[in-house]
């Protein structure tokens, strides 16, 4: 069968639910048609996933449909945890695993702030501490963070790094919020939205990682102009 399965367990006295979703092959094994619907059902349980492991075949490489799925979590807001498996196959020397790293870095920008792990189903190695990291990762995800404390590292970070000016105009942040949790999220106040470079965006985002433990979780910035009297 190529549709998801869900299999409880329990793991330190915490119930869990592994939603295991059929493997997208390459090209050519199978028919193209019955891929497609491998990855809307992966997509599909993305959707219904509190924490999503985004497992990488050591053998077979990164390939577009991998691609494809964890843009697809990222965008949801999920927490990620990139699993490079068949480690126990590569062959490797003490650069190895920074070396694949760098490459799944390179590969996938936007998920720098998923924690990489190297594991073999096969032999276990590392295996165990993986949902160790899965619990952490969700309470990243439901982190709330006082209004004032948001206001003070938002304040800092500009003081520290001003917006660049855009056509003689600067970006002006007056008050920061966070309004949502799963993923965190946070309105910030601004004279003119459209002044704040991707780049500046990045930044913000940045301090806020520095500031709180937001590992394996995707932060969300909204910009909204502040209507001054």
């Amino acid at each position: 069968t190529r549709d998801a399965i869900d299999t409880p367990f329990k793991f330190d006295g915490q119930q869990y639910v592994a939603i295991d979703t059929a493997g997208i092959r390459k090209r050519g094994k199978v028919y193209e048609s019955v891929e497609k619907y491998a990855v809307l059902r992966a997509l599909t349980a993305i959707e219904r996933a509190d924490v999503v492991l985004f497992v990488i075949d050591g053998e077979q490489g990164i390939r577009q449909q991998d691609k494809t799925v964890a843009g697809y979590a990222h965008n949801e807001g999920k927490p990620i945890i990139i699993v490079y498996n068949k480690w126990d196959v590569i062959e490797k020397d003490h650069t190895t695993m920074n070396e694949v790293t760098q490459h799944i870095r390179n590969e996938f920008v936007y998920l720098s702030y998923a924690p990489i792990i190297f594991v073999s189903a096969l032999t276990k190695q590392r295996v165990h501490t993986l949902v160790p990291q899965i619990q952490q990762v969700y309470e990243n995800s439901q982190l709330r963070i006082a209004t004032s404390v948001v206001n003070e590292v938002i304040m800092d970070a500009q003081l520290f790094t001003p917006p660049p000016t855009h056509s003689g105009q600067r970006l002006r942040i007056y008050f920061a919020s966070q309004v949502s949790i799963g993923p965190p999220t946070f309105v910030l106040f601004v004279n003119d939205p459209e002044l704040c470079h991707f780049s500046y965006k990045r930044y913000l985002e940045n301090r806020l990682r520095d500031a709180f433990e937001f590992e394996g979780v995707p932060i969300r910035l909204i910009l909204r102009k502040k209507n001054v009297n």
